[in-house]
C-alpha cells in the first residue's frame, strides 16, 4: 500500500472538478507529492461517481491509504466513493473541516466542489487533510481516541441486516467516555 507517510496519494476528478484537482496536484508534487492522477484529461474525464468508484476501489484494493476526489459540488464524487468498502469519505469546504475529517473521523477520501473551493483553499484543505492523521492535535483529551475508534469501526462494519433484525439498534455498540474537552482545543 501507499502510504501518506511516505507522501504517496491518489486524486480524480470528473469534468467540473479538473481544473481545483489540477492545482492541488501541482501543489502537492511541488512539496514532494508523489501523485497518481486517475484522470490526467479533462476531456476523457469519466462521469462523477465513476471517478469515485474508481478512486474507491484504490482504496478498497489497499493500493492506497488515502485519496483526493475532485467534481463540481463534492457531494456526487463522494456518495459515489462511499459506496465502495472501506472508503470513508468526506466532503469540506474548509481547512478545519478537512483536518477534522482525517483527525476525528480518520476519514480515507477528502472530496471537494470546484464550484465552491477556491484554488488556494483546496490546497490548503489537501495539506490539512494529508498531513495529519488519526488522533493528532486530540493527544490530551482522554476518551478521544476510543471514542472516534467506536465510530470507525461500528461504520467500517456496519452490517445493515443485523442492525435491522436487532430494531435499528447497533449490536454490540462500542462505549466510551470523554473526558473533559482540553483548554484551548479550537476544533
Amino acid at each position: 500500500m501507499k502510504l501518506t507517510k511516505d507522501r504517496h496519494v491518489v486524486v480524480g476528478a470528473d469534468f467540473a472538478g479538473y481544473p481545483l484537482k489540477e492545482a492541488v496536484k501541482e501543489h502537492l508534487q511541488e512539496r514532494g507529492w508523489t501523485v497518481h492522477d486517475l484522470t490526467p484529461s479533462q476531456e476523457d474525464a469519466p462521469m462523477y461517481h465513476r471517478v469515485g468508484f474508481m478512486l474507491g476501489a484504490q482504496i478498497a484494493e489497499r493500493q492506497y491509504e488515502k485519496a483526493l476526489a475532485f467534481c463540481g459540488s463534492g457531494m456526487g464524487i463522494h456518495v459515489a466513493a462511499s459506496k465502495v468498502p472501506h472508503v470513508h469519505a468526506a466532503v469540506c469546504e474548509s481547512v478545519p473541516s478537512a483536518l477534522r475529517a482525517t483527525t476525528a473521523n480518520n476519514c480515507n477520501l477528502l472530496a471537494m466542489g470546484a464550484f465552491y473551493t477556491a484554488p488556494r483553499l483546496g490546497k490548503a484543505m489537501a495539506d490539512a487533510f494529508l498531513d495529519h492523521s488519526f488522533g493528532d492535535g486530540y493527544e490530551d483529551w482522554q476518551g478521544f481516541a476510543e471514542y472516534h475508534r467506536i465510530g470507525f469501526d461500528e461504520c467500517e462494519n456496519f452490517d445493515y441486516e443485523a442492525y435491522r433484525d436487532n430494531g435499528f439498534q447497533i449490536v454490540d455498540p462500542g462505549v466510551a467516555v470523554l473526558g473533559d474537552e482540553p483548554r484551548g482545543l479550537a476544533f
